[in-house]
């Protein structure tokens, strides 16, 4: 088979896997590996064997995919699977691909590590043998920069070489990780040279000059908007970055945000105009820059000091050319917008320390308080909505301990003691009253339509709990918060004038 350019083959189009599928050729067998080596750097010694795929490249592959953690079988949000991301979407096929080459099931390639690594592997060589790369060649490490690109699945240039040169970065300067099972490996730093062709880098930022641009499809946002800009929403990618960019420029996808932060260094990429509506947030989407942040949201790792500084200066950068209040009123997660479904940035995203870099305040706390809806606690919860409870009891003069998100015997104590003084059942459970009670708690200033600030944040988070949707705790006393009271105050029998005074208040701090 002739050799075919490297960059051509990086980005040739999905029709020719079948052929791709029938030329491969692995290695008869693998060498046996030494003694000291746990089950998935074993993995990776035999799939770098059988296919003639250098290993350190396979192992720095699959830390920039996921960081060697395969979720358990779930899918990133651009449908890959396991610690390599072999993806099965409308227009990305390498977990088909991998199953046709090695033998292996889907079911077994999404869950199964070995198999993965190993359906990884076979993949990269069908990819090597079609460009027509010899033996020696692909022993060189720095031959393969343009079918990693193509592995990204990325069919825009500069896309495919953010993702490759994500993998070289890792191989660069090394990496040292945590595998399942708690195994450890380590990639030692090496010089790399790679031949990257002629894969076109990115163009600047039209909006924020720190940054890339790389448009998303026009399919995946609306152009314009429909309100001003008021907020920032913080996102956490479930991919790769390289992988969220493309998943970006795919018109299936639906999705897009207006700028993504890679976690290893804290590079940006823009892909959508911060004057057009990315589709991010849904009811934030008018009103809201949304950014992601390469990771996952149960994996810490991700979230580095380099990703916080980078992103905290984007919206620091946001906040100050429209306008935006550095609080966490307008600075909030996905998980915090209305009628949304999704956990990110999750619990083990520190706001206190990205609003600091900000040079904004917490809003009311060193936690996240406002919830599109408030579950129900009891001994042996855990999670963001623990620790907003137990943020709140400490700050009442109820000692629940250390804010740590796991609902142990002294919270519990914390919430007894707080509903015999405020008069609720005291059974230890933190359910719609207590939520009430405690969301409500401090000072009760008269507010009306037109207030502003933490009082009106308290009432709005308040009648969340105690009407059972959502009032969008932005700290504006609008049209939407006047009906919630009067709401409100038509189901507690009091007096319905849709303000805020002491028999309202009142109410809400008795858990009503």
């Amino acid at each position: 088979m002739p050799r075919i350019p490297l960059a051509r083959a990086a980005l040739a189009g999905l029709g020719t896997l079948a052929v791709i599928a029938a030329a491969v050729q692995p290695v008869s067998a693998a060498p046996r590996t030494g003694r000291s080596e746990g089950p998935v750097a074993h993995a990776f010694s035999s799939a770098a064997a059988e296919y003639g795929v250098p290993r350190d490249l396979l192992i720095a592959l699959g830390y920039s995919e996921t960081h060697l953690d395969g979720h358990h079988g779930l899918p990133s949000q651009a449908g890959g699977y396991g610690v390599m991301h072999l993806v099965s979407n409308p227009d990305q096929h390498t977990l088909e691909l991998a199953s046709r080459l090695t033998g292996d099931t889907a079911r077994e390639l999404r869950t199964d590590t070995a198999a993965n690594i190993r359906g990884s592997a076979a993949v990269l060589r069908s990819y090597a043998d079609h460009a027509g790369l010899s033996q020696a060649e692909r022993r060189d490490t720095d031959t393969w920069y343009p079918l990693l690109a193509r592995y990204g699945g990325a069919t825009d240039p500069a896309t495919a070489k953010l993702y490759a040169d994500t993998v070289y970065t890792l191989l660069a300067k090394g990496v040292t990780a945590r595998a399942e099972g708690g195994e450890q490996l380590t990639l030692p730093a090496r010089e790399v040279a790679p031949e990257r062709g002629s894969l076109a880098p990115a163009a600047q930022s039209p909006d924020y000059p720190s940054a890339l641009w790389v448009p998303a499809d026009a399919a995946n946002y609306a152009v314009g908007r429909t309100a001003a800009i008021s907020k920032v929403v913080i996102h956490v990618t479930q991919g790769s970055y390289a992988g969220t960019i493309s998943w970006f420029q795919n018109p299936s996808a639906q999705v897009s945000a207006h700028y993504v932060v890679r976690s290893s260094d804290g590079q940006i990429t823009q892909t959508v105009r911060e004057k057009d509506t990315a589709w991010h947030a849904r009811s934030g989407n008018a009103t809201g820059i949304g950014i992601e942040h390469e990771g996952y949201i149960d994996n810490p790792s991700w979230f580095t000091d380099a990703m916080y500084r980078s992103s905290a200066a984007l919206t620091a950068s946001l906040c100050a050319r429209y306008g935006i209040p550095k609080d966490r009123a307008h600075i909030v997660g996905h998980s915090e917008v209305p009628g949304n479904d999704h956990t990110d940035p999750g619990p083990n995203w520190n706001w206190t320390y990205y609003m600091q870099l900000v040079g904004g305040s917490t809003g009311g706390g060193e936690v996240q308080l406002s919830f599109p809806s408030y579950d129900t606690l009891r001994s042996g919860s855990t999670g963001a909505q623990v620790s907003a409870a137990q943020s709140l009891l400490n700050a009442a003069g109820f000692d629940a301990g250390t804010v740590d998100g796991s609902f142990g015997t002294k919270t519990a104590s914390a919430v007894t003691a707080f509903q015999k003084a405020r008069g609720l059942g005291a059974d230890g459970v933190v359910g719609a009253r207590t939520w009430t009670a405690l969301l409500s708690a401090g000072s009760t200033p008269a507010l009306s339509q037109g207030s502003t600030g933490a009082a009106v944040q308290r009432l709005q988070r308040a009648l969340t709990a105690a009407l059972g949707r959502t009032v969008t705790a932005d700290g504006d006393f609008g049209s939407g918060t006047q009906q919630a009271v009067r709401d409100y105050q038509t189901s507690r029998s009091l007096g319905v004038d849709g303000q805020v005074g002491p028999a309202t208040w009142g109410a809400l701090q008795a858990g009503r």
